[in-house]
């Protein structure tokens, strides 16, 4: 019996869900805002632009500019697709 790994997790389209091919930040943004809202978003990564009046637009923004942010956002990213597609619970 053949397990499929976090790692081998791929979307609909056949991508490595951890490669974010054609994957927009703005996207991602919008997927996890839609997916927590913005309280869980604060709560989970603790970002002041989730915290602060947060928007879309200025939340990517900061985004773009601070790389360690980014790359936290993705990261959430990944695992929640990569449990959604797997049928795990959501991380």
């Amino acid at each position: 019996m053949s397990f499929l790994r976090a790692a081998d997790a791929r979307d609909e389209s056949g991508h490595l869900i951890s490669e974010l091919h054609g994957v927009k930040l703005v996207q991602i943004l919008e997927y996890l805002v839609a997916a927590y809202g913005w309280p869980e978003l604060d709560a989970r990564l603790r970002m002041n632009c989730f915290a602060e009046n947060p928007s879309i637009k200025s939340s990517l923004t900061f985004l773009r500019r601070t790389a360690w942010a980014r790359a936290k956002v993705e990261d959430l990213y990944v695992r929640l697709r990569t449990a959604e597609v797997l049928g795990r619970p959501l991380p």
